[in-house]
C-alpha cells in the first residue's frame, strides 16, 4: 500500500517537474530577453497552494472506488499520512521550481511489482485534474501537465 503512495507522489511530482523543464526551455518572452517566465511553483502560488491542491487531489484519490484501496492503510494512520502528504508537497514543490527538497525513485523502480493498469492510471490521473480545477489552475499549466504524464505510463503501467 505504501508503494502506491509513494508512487503516487512520484506521479504528480515527476510531471509537474517535467512541465517546469519544458517551461524552463522556453525561458524568455520576446526578442529582446525580456523577464524570464515565472517558474511553475511561482505560477501554482507557491508552497501554500501546492499544499491545498495535494490536499484535494488526495481527497479526490480516498474518494475515488477505482483505487482507494490502495490508500486503506495510510489513511487509518494519521503518522503515515501526514508524512506522505508532506513528502508529496515536497516532491511537487521541488520539481516545479521551489525551494523544497525530495529525493525519491525514477517512476520505473518506483512501481516495478505493482501491477498498476491503465485504468488506475487515468483514475489518478482525473483526480489530479479534478484537484486543479477545483483551485483554477491555467489551461497552460494543465495541459503542459497532463503532456508530460502521457510519456511516463509506459513506466507506470505494467498490465
Amino acid at each position: 500500500m505504501r508503494r502506491i503512495l509513494v508512487s503516487i507522489a512520484i506521479i504528480s511530482s515527476f510531471a509537474l517537474g517535467c512541465v517546469n523543464l519544458g517551461l524552463a526551455s522556453g525561458g524568455t518572452k520576446g526578442t529582446t530577453g525580456a523577464a524570464k517566465e515565472k517558474s511553475l511553483y511561482d505560477r501554482l502560488g507557491g508552497k501554500k497552494a501546492i499544499s491545498a491542491v495535494v490536499d484535494e487531489f488526495i481527497g479526490n484519490v480516498a474518494a475515488d472506488i477505482r483505487i482507494n484501496k490502495f490508500f486503506v492503510q495510510t489513511a487509518s494512520d494519521a503518522k503515515r499520512f501526514t508524512a506522505f502528504k508532506k513528502k508529496l508537497v515536497d516532491q511537487i514543490c521541488e520539481a516545479s521550481g521551489g525551494p523544497c527538497k525530495y529525493s525519491g525513485k525514477d517512476m520505473k523502480t518506483a512501481h516495478q511489482g505493482m501491477g498498476i493498469s491503465e485504468i488506475e492510471f487515468n483514475a489518478l490521473v482525473e483526480d489530479l485534474v479534478k484537484a486543479l480545477d477545483k483551485f483554477n489552475v491555467g489551461e497552460t499549466e494543465k495541459n503542459q501537465l497532463l503532456g508530460a504524464l502521457g510519456p511516463m505510463k509506459s513506466d507506470i503501467v505494467t498490465r
